[in-house]
């Protein structure tokens, strides 16, 4: 017992410290990927409909074996305030919303929205869009190092329809590639319109599909989330 005690004020101690060692995990609806500080080759587990928080946790545990961190930064693929999932996600088991995330991996976790790690791991100062083009479409704006998840997906744009409905899968599916393209340059014009950014990054994994990019923006690379969970843990770093 007055080991593991030990352990745990050792893990808090070098959480409070300006640069603990990070476990970064990216939570998707096909696979979670995983990386830790100081380590250059992701690890992946299958995830999908039957994965509840707990098997997540359990399947995460068992592949960051041999990998020594002190804190947990997640990205979730669902709307997160202070810290706890609000919604259950689309495409995952169940269980997520309520689930002590940092009593099952014995350390400090922080939670952000998925598209908000990848945001945050993109962002080279000033005001920044980001917008990721996945299954639905992730949205997040970070000002002066104020990081910022938005939920402008799901608002209406056209025929009844959202900007999600156009820019995500169904869209890609529903309007092939090259009207999805248009509508992905008219939803990133329309976007900037409102959130006046000084650039936009273009991240998720459909962003390979256009051969060019809107004005004012660049690819975004879903790297850049293992990133952005590392830059979570950083002393004065993004404030989210």
């Amino acid at each position: 017992m007055a080991r593991a005690t030990t352990t745990r004020s050792t893990a808090r101690t070098r959480a409070s410290s300006a640069s603990p060692k990070v476990l970064a995990i990216d939570i998707g609806g096909t696979h979670v990927k995983i990386l830790a500080s100081g380590r250059r080759i992701k690890r992946q587990v299958d995830s999908g409909p039957e994965m509840t928080a707990g098997q997540m946790v359990a399947d995460v545990r068992k592949l960051a074996e041999g990998w020594d961190y002190d804190v947990v930064a997640m990205g979730y693929p669902g709307p997160v305030l202070h810290n706890r999932p609000l919604l259950e996600p689309a495409h995952l088991g169940k269980g997520w919303v309520g689930f002590d995330f940092q009593t099952a991996f014995g350390c400090p976790v922080k939670v952000v929205n998925d598209a908000l790690m990848q945001a945050v791991g993109s962002y080279e100062g000033g005001r920044m869009l980001f917008l990721g083009l996945g299954t639905g479409l992730g949205t997040a704006l970070i000002v002066d190092k104020v990081a910022q998840p938005m939920e402008l997906a799901h608002l209406p744009y056209k025929k009844h329809r959202t900007f999600e409905d156009y820019v995500g899968e169904a869209g890609l599916k529903r309007l092939g590639k090259k009207k999805w393209r248009h509508a992905v340059f008219a939803v990133v014009e329309r976007l900037k319109a409102a959130t006046e950014p000084d650039y936009v990054v273009i991240g998720g994994g459909n962003v390979r599909l256009l051969d060019k990019l809107p004005p004012g923006s660049r690819r975004g690379d879903n790297a850049n989330a293992f990133k952005g969970g590392f830059r979570l843990w950083e002393k004065n770093g993004i404030a989210v």
